[in-house]
C-alpha cells in the first residue's frame, strides 16, 4: 500500500544472480511501497532465497541495481554505499528473521543480552535503560519475561524465534527480510506466531519481504504475492487474487497441489 508516499522504500531493478552456468535469479524487478507487506512463493530451488539475500545485501547479484530510501538521501543504491554504511543499515532500519532462529541469535548470551547488543549496536549505553527496554520487547513477543536471563541455547524453537523477532525489531527497522520465518515448528506454535507477526506489522506499520513455501502463511500476512520459478518472476499481483484466481500455469499448479493436500 502507497500510504501517500511519492518514492518507493525500496526498489529492485533488472536484478540477476548466476552460480556459473545456473540461474540463481534472473530478471527481477519491483517496488515496495511503505507499510507494504510482498511475499515471495515457489518450489524449491525456484530462486527466492537467493533474490532474497541479493535484496538485503547478503550476496552481490550478477547484474541489477537495488536502492533503498534512506532517511538522509532517499533512494540509494545499497551496493554502492560503503561495507560500514550497509552494516549500520542492517543494524537500524533493516531487520532479517532467519528459518533457523539459530542463525539470527548470539547462543553464548542470554535472552536480554541479545536484544541489548541490537541496542549498543546503534549507540545505546544505559544499562538499565537497555535492560527496561530488552523486558518491554520481550513481553511483546509474549515471551516468558522470567526467562530473560538464560541462554536461547535452553529454549524451545518457537521461543527462539520469538526472540529473534524482538532482537530484530527494537532497533525500530522500517523493512524486514523474512526467510520462512515459521518453517521447521509445529503447527500450533506456526499459527500464533504468524498471528503475533501479523500484529507487529500492522502496529509498527512495517514493510516486509517474505519468502515462503507455504501459501497459508503468504495468505495471512502478505498484501502482494510474487510467483518465481527457476529464477524467474512468473506471476505477480494482490495475494487474495494471485491464489484465488492464478493466471499463469505454474501458479495454477502451485495453487492446485496444495488445495489437494
Amino acid at each position: 500500500m502507497n500510504s501517500g508516499s511519492t518514492a518507493p522504500l525500496l526498489s529492485v531493478s533488472g536484478l540477476s544472480h548466476y552460480y556459473g552456468a545456473i540461474t540463481g535469479c534472473c530478471g527481477v524487478s519491483f517496488d515496495l511501497w511503505p507499510g507494504e507487506v510482498i511475499g515471495v512463493v515457489g518450489e524449491s530451488g525456484s530462486g527466492k532465497t537467493t533474490l532474497l539475500n541479493c535484496i538485503s545485501g547478503r550476496m552481490a547479484p550478477t547484474v541489477g541495481k537495488v536502492e533503498f530510501c534512506t532517511r538522509t538521501e532517499g533512494l540509494a543504491d545499497i551496493y554502492r554505499m560503503s561495507e560500514a554504511e550497509r552494516r549500520m543499515l542492517m543494524r537500524t532500519d533493516w531487520g532479517f528473521v532467519h528459518q533457523n532462529p539459530r542463525d539470527g541469535l548470539r547462543m553464548g548470551v542470554s535472552a536480554g543480552a541479545n536484544i541489548g547488543e541490537r541496542l549498543m549496536a546503534v549507540g545505546a549505553r544505559h544499562y538499565g535503560e537497555i535492560r527496561d527496554t530488552a523486558n518491554d520487547w520481550l513481553g511483546k513477543v509474549e515471551f516468558n519475561l522470567d526467562r530473560m536471563d538464560h541462554l536461547p541455547s535452553t529454549f524451545s524453537g518457537g521461543m527462539q524465534q520469538r526472540l529473534q523477532i524482538a532482537r530484530n525489531l527494537v532497533t525500530g527497522p522500517r523493512l524486514v527480510f523474512m526467510d520462512e520465518p515459521t518453517g521447521g515448528l509445529d503447527v500450533s506454535v506456526q499459527a500464533r506466531l504468524l498471528d503475533l507477526l501479523r500484529e507487529l506489522v500492522t502496529d509498527l506499520g512495517l514493510s516486509a519481504i517474505v519468502v515462503t513455501h507455504d501459501l497459508a502463511v503468504a495468505r495471512l500476512i502478505t498484501q502482494r504475492l510474487m510467483v518465481m520459478r527457476q529464477g524467474e518472476v512468473v506471476e505477480t499481483g494482490l495475494t487474495d487474487q494471485v491464489l484465488d484466481d492464478p493466471q499463469h500455469p505454474y501458479s495454477q499448479l502451485l495453487v492446485s497441489s496444495i488445495l489437494q493436500v
